[in-house]
């Protein structure tokens, strides 16, 4: 390992005998030889990745091991995106994939499930084989079959696991969110797909207090017009089934059954993931079990390091597509770890004592969470053995140089933090960690292979060491196969594809740096745009690390005629006030930072900052309240009261 300071920002550069252990170094290898020439870093080896395509997918569907029960015609069907489709020919199944990795044994742990009242549970592989058996048998029971959707108001245990898998193994489409949601929000995804089946979870713990969600799940039940709701156990003395529910265990009752898989085309859809909704009702995605697959073995595999045997978690509910990502890392062989609770509770040391207990290899966790401790100043490192972790991840957001350097200083030294980022468009990654090259502060290590990314400004040209949008040139096998009930795809075009003619447009603002990494500022459409400049919020940010004071930040535009101002809201730490003074040294940092341009016009001080159920900050919702516009959607609201407070600041300041 080298030690930060040889280039500006580097924190962390793999030893040689480190990089020869990674499995992206051994693909590299093989790479070589299978194109014919030299592909010395990784650099070389991305850009091999996307000269051609349809021969980078079919060598990786080999190199992986993916088991196709029919073999491909051809990897892209030749039709411009959206309309690509892959490995035509091919049939499969996901969850057999999942169920019967390479190198495992049947006694190997498949799945640990800790709910954060200290219960905890493990299931091997055989088990979790038997189980997903015997839900087989109750879905065929309840005439659900291929096509069908069943859905999941569900928490993140072992049950809702099976469930997905058994839809998979059927060729059913799954879909899920968490119960935190509430039934409003729950109906506007569910209502859309119309499912068969629904099951719920009708209670869960977090930060200490049970919440009862029985109504909301008989609510959501009788929207749905579903009469027959199962209820999922849930690992806690407090949860009882409602006298109007199917427990889940009377549900799985029948004879024993041996597993099958159906065969699938690569194509077929294996789950609807939903945007959060923000601006009208949530876009429905449906998302292919191949490219499912083959992403999500790309990631984990080249990417995250991820091999038979690591313990694998990622802080996640069943309503993120992290929940999603988590599970097919079960097709390395290795065990999944799924958490039920707050990540705060009942302190902010609880994952890195689960990390210890589990002696956890990869632990993923939001970008806000790792800011979150770092304003509490505390150090894991001080207080558990992470001898075992080799990554860490980083997502949701974007993760700041602090954010990078507090990894470092103060949880693992030796560490391949991997700050990765994508969306729930693609169930995956455009950008990740890169295990054989160095990580720079602030900065993402590189596209992931396959992908080409781009950064464009709004001429369209390719810029370098500037923001532009974040472009995908060429399809990738986790885009989304379509848009439910959009069957002339308008509305799959209308979201990526009408700014830059034939290309990805994901929303996103970006820089490619020298260091061939990328840099994320935030979403494009939230884009500041004082005297006409076009802004990223993280640029106003990134300045205000240097201030203590400051726990959370969010910069909007105000429009005033023409033009617009910024304004500022900020979280401080417990017991502070925003004064005079305060504002001044926000100014000033800003303005020597950025410059004049980036300074704020006008200082909120907030409790919270509003953030959607997968924590993601609302930046356009709070553009809009400051705009005078209404919120419609208030369901995708995690913390509603964060709006309400604003809202009545700004009221209180005109």
């Amino acid at each position: 390992m080298c030690k930060g300071g040889e280039q500006p920002g580097l924190l962390w550069a793999p030893s040689p005998r480190r990089i020869s252990a990674t499995n992206l170094e051994k693909f590299r290898r093989v790479a070589e030889v299978y194109a014919g020439k030299e592909l010395p870093d990784y650099a070389s080896l991305h850009a091999w990745s996307i000269e051609n395509v349809n021969d980078f997918w079919s060598f990786y569907s080999e190199y992986s091991g993916i088991t196709f029960s029919s073999q491909p015609r051809c990897i892209t069907s030749g039709d411009p995106m959206p309309n690509t489709r892959w490995f035509e020919g091919a049939t499969l199944n996901y969850a057999q994939a999942l169920l019967y990795p390479s190198g495992v044994k049947d006694t190997d742990t498949a799945v640990v499930s800790v709910v954060e009242t200290g219960v905890e549970s493990a299931t091997t592989f055989a088990e979790l084989r038997r189980l997903v058996a015997q839900a087989q048998v109750a879905l065929r029971r309840e005439g659900v079959g291929k096509g069908d959707r069943v859905a999941a108001f569900a928490t993140n245990t072992t049950e809702t696991l099976v469930l997905f898998l058994a839809s998979a193994s059927l060729g059913v489409v799954f879909s899920s969110c968490s119960p935190d949601f509430g039934a409003e929000a729950a109906l506007a995804r569910f209502g859309q797909i119309k499912p068969k089946l629904l099951f719920v979870s009708e209670g869960y713990y977090y930060g200490g207090r049970f919440f009862d969600t029985s109504q909301q799940c008989a609510a959501l039940g009788a929207s749905l017009g579903i009469t027959s709701v199962i209820s999922l156990p849930y690992l806690n003395d407090r949860w009882k089934p409602s006298p109007g529910t199917v427990t889940w265990s009377s549900w799985l009752e029948g004879d024993e059954h041996q597993l099958e898989f159906i065969q699938l085309p690569f194509d077929h859809p294996l789950y609807i993931l939903f945007s959060s909704g923000t601006t009208g009702l949530p876009k429905a995605m449906v998302h292919r079990a191949g490219g499912v697959l083959i992403t999500h073995h790309k990631e984990h595999h080249l990417h995250n390091d991820i091999r038979c045997g690591d313990r694998v978690f990622y802080f996640s509910t069943c309503g993120w597509m992290m929940w999603n990502w988590l599970v097919s890392g079960l097709a390395q062989g290795a065990t999944i770890v799924l958490y039920e609770g707050s990540p705060a509770y009942p302190d902010s040391g609880v994952l890195w004592r689960l990390a210890e207990r589990q002696r956890l290899t990869f632990l993923g966790v939001s970008a806000r969470f790792l800011h979150s401790l770092a304003a509490q100043d505390l150090s894991p490192k001080s207080y558990v053995n992470l001898a075992d972790l080799r990554t860490i991840a980083s997502t949701g957001s974007p993760l700041s140089p602090s954010g990078f350097r507090y990894v470092y200083e103060h949880v693992k030294t030796d560490v391949h933090l991997a700050s990765i980022a994508g969306g729930t468009d693609v169930v995956g990654c455009f950008m990740a960690g890169v295990p054989i090259s160095p990580v720079f502060a602030g900065q993402i290590q590189g596209p992931t292979l396959g992908v080409d990314l781009v950064a464009l400004n709004n001429r369209g040209e390719l810029v370098i060491g500037e923001p532009g949008e974040l472009v995908i040139r060429q399809p990738m096998p986790s885009m989304p196969l379509n848009f439910w009930d959009d069957p002339n795809g308008r509305k799959y075009r209308n979201a990526y594809f009408t700014i830059f003619e034939g290309l990805w447009r994901h929303g996103d603002l970006i820089e490619l740096t020298s260091n061939q990494g990328i840099v994320v500022y935030g979403r494009s459409d939230a884009t500041l745009n004082p005297s006409g400049v076009r802004i990223g919020t993280a640029e106003v940010y990134r300045p205000l690390e240097s201030i203590p004071e400051i726990v959370d930040v969010a910069a909007v535009g105000r429009q005033v005629g023409d033009d617009e101002d910024i304004w500022l809201f900020v979280v401080l730490k417990e017991g502070l006030k925003i004064d005079s003074s305060l504002e001044k040294r926000i100014r000033r940092v800003i303005r020597m930072a950025a410059s004049p341009r980036h300074v704020p016009k006008r200082f909120f001080q907030i409790d919270d900052l509003p953030r959607t159920q997968s924590g993601k900050l609302m930046e356009i919702a709070i553009g809009q309240l400051v705009n005078g516009i209404k919120i419609t959607n208030l369901s995708v609201v995690a913390n509603p009261e964060a709006l309400d407070q604003i809202a009545d600041q700004i009221q209180k300041s005109n």
